[in-house]
């Protein structure tokens, strides 16, 4: 009888909203995670919110989740425990690859001082490859350090007997990277000179900023276009995942997240090929600080922008494809399923040399985002872990710049789960005390903060919903992420790291790369906990005094401009 009444709900509702909310509601059915009962009594928990506010809000926007754009098709239901006790995430792999490792080859690092003194030392020790993707470069004395790092590692690799194969391949953003008359470019062209056969500089421009536009935006505002975010550190096998770049704060107050792969060469080849594709499609730095595009490929802003970015999608989902297609084959990847029994599973020898790699208990999967390429696969799989959260299951989502997307906070306010929202408090934002027009950021985003917690105040669910303010003296904040605690447990088993700040920006303007992380192991878990907890305890729980505070007073054209330029930053 309950589902009966929720039906009679879900018709009038869609009766009062035409056919399109007919459609947006039917579309919802054949994905196969959601069966008509479940959404029936998903509509019903959330009508049931709003009978006693009706004066204030009307009803029929709680289903404003479920008409967001449709998660992905997937053959395999999220959240369902397999026979074969295989992690309830796998359904991740039928998007990307999946890379089967052991949790022991897996350090969370915690400081930005760890993060800098690991690159250096990593650099120093690679013997066959560096692979850099990062927003900028810096000019400072740290960074100048760690390009002194890279200069020694290749003169090293010369005096080597025979040809060196060691290659160095740096991925930033045009824009960002040619801000200023010294700048990421100036910084890198002493080892393009020195070493133009084993360097490669490339600097991506997005094909959205083109003609009159380009001509007429000056420098730091074109940056709002859209900019290469990936952040990935490579060197040999091993590789860093972090939201950080390569500036000078990053290295030592910038408070972010970090996670150190050991010995992982399959994780390293996707990475070198994904930022190689990127490359490809990128400008060419030369020695005379010039650029230019490889032979034969269509350039970003000059050339046809709908054959550029059908050469990007082609480019990028080759290495992906080509991944995915190449983990099917290692069945020893595929969650540590071994039966005596099976010969399709490859068998431990009893006597197994000791240098044999240890079973995986742990996951990853490659999130890329790329929308002005048409490669969304990071936000389908965010929405999609958003909206199977069950009940009881606690997510912690953290963003320097907190600017959801409309999709995702009408998936967190709708939803069952419980979300603990840490953003950066005005001092700690990396804007705070800029000059001109950059000086106000930190005040828009205290206005999207506090029209979100109004959201959450009258829907009532302050309980379920907690937003709060990391604050921390001489620091500022741009960790990005979430962890992800299911039902009654007392660590987390995933965990998102990376790039993307679930904002308009991460989703619709920027190229984004995370990577999704599920363990079984129980110390990597407790690892994951660990830094989730040192971040969270820095911060207060923001309430509606918060925002009574004179350091969040928000001038009224800051109110008036926000709506129109929050797709921006």
């Amino acid at each position: 009888m309950a589902a009966a009444g929720s039906g009679s709900s879900l018709v009038s509702m869609a009766a009062a909203g035409g056919p399109v909310l007919w459609r947006r509601l039917l579309g919802l059915l054949p994905h196969g995670r959601l069966g008509l009962a479940a959404l029936l009594g998903r509509l019903s928990d959330r009508l049931s919110l709003g009978r006693d506010r009706r004066s204030r809000r009307s009803s029929w926007l709680l289903v404003a989740p479920l008409l967001t754009p449709a998660v992905p098709q997937v053959t395999a239901p999220s959240f369902c425990v397999c026979p074969e006790g295989a992690h309830r995430f796998q359904w991740i792999r039928n998007l990307v690859p999946e890379f089967g490792v052991s949790s022991s080859h897996i350090q969370v690092l915690s400081s930005p001082t760890e993060f800098y003194e690991l690159m250096k030392e990593q650099i120093k020790a690679a013997k066959q490859r560096v692979v850099v993707a990062s927003l900028y470069l810096g000019t400072g004395l740290l960074e100048q350090e760690l390009v002194d790092c890279i200069e020694e590692t290749l003169e090293r690799s010369l005096q080597a007997s025979g040809p060196s194969d060691f290659r160095v391949s740096i991925l930033l953003d045009f824009t960002r990277g040619s801000r200023g008359r010294k700048n990421s470019r100036t910084m890198l062209l002493p080892l393009l000179r020195r070493f133009p056969e084993q360097v490669r500089v490339s600097l991506f421009h997005t094909p959205n900023l083109r003609g009159l536009l380009k001509r007429l935006i000056p420098e730091r505002f074109n940056e709002t276009i859209g900019l290469q975010h990936i952040k990935v550190y490579l060197f040999d096998d091993n590789v860093i995942l972090s939201g950080a770049n390569l500036s000078d704060s990053y290295f030592t107050n910038r408070q972010d997240r970090y996670v150190f792969l050991q010995d992982s060469s399959e994780i390293a080849d996707f990475f070198t090929e994904l930022v190689d594709a990127i490359g490809d499609v990128s400008l060419q730095l030369q020695p005379d600080d010039t650029v230019q595009m490889m032979e034969g490929m269509v350039h970003p802003y000059q050339g046809d922008k709908t054959a550029y970015c059908e050469v990007a999608n082609r480019r990028v989902m080759e290495v992906i494809n080509a991944a995915r297609t190449r983990q099917e084959l290692h069945t020893q990847t595929f969650h540590g399923r071994r039966s005596e029994g099976d010969p399709l599973l490859p068998q431990r020898e009893p006597n197994a040399g000791r240098d044999q790699k240890p079973e995986p208990d742990t996951w990853i999967y490659p999130l890329i985002q790329m929308k002005p390429f048409g490669i969304q696969i990071d936000e389908r799989v965010t929405e999609t872990l958003l909206t199977e959260a069950e009940r009881g299951a606690r997510i912690y989502l953290t963003t320097g710049y907190f600017n959801l997307t409309q999709a995702y906070m009408d998936l967190v306010l709708g939803t069952r789960a419980e979300y603990r929202i840490l953003l950066a408090s005005p001092e700690v934002n990396g804007f705070f005390g800029a000059k001109g027009v950059a000086g106000a950021i930190p005040a828009a985003y205290v206005y999207i903060a506090h029209q979100f917690y109004n959201e959450v105040c009258c829907l009532g669910q302050q309980d379920r919903v907690q937003l709060q303010e990391y604050s921390r003296n001489g620091w500022t904040f741009h960790a990005k992420g979430l962890w992800l605690y299911l039902a009654g447990s007392s660590l987390p088993c995933l965990t998102l790291i990376g790039s993307p700040n679930f904002g308009y920006r991460s989703v619709h303007r920027d190229l984004e790369a995370q990577v999704a992380i599920v363990t079984e192991n129980r110390d990597l878990q407790q690892q994951l906990h660990q830094e989730q907890e040192q971040l969270y305890l820095k911060s207060g729980v923001v309430s509606s005094s918060t925002f009574e505070q004179p350091t969040r007073y928000v001038k009224l054209w800051v109110k008036l401009v926000t709506p129109l330029i929050k797709n921006f930053f």
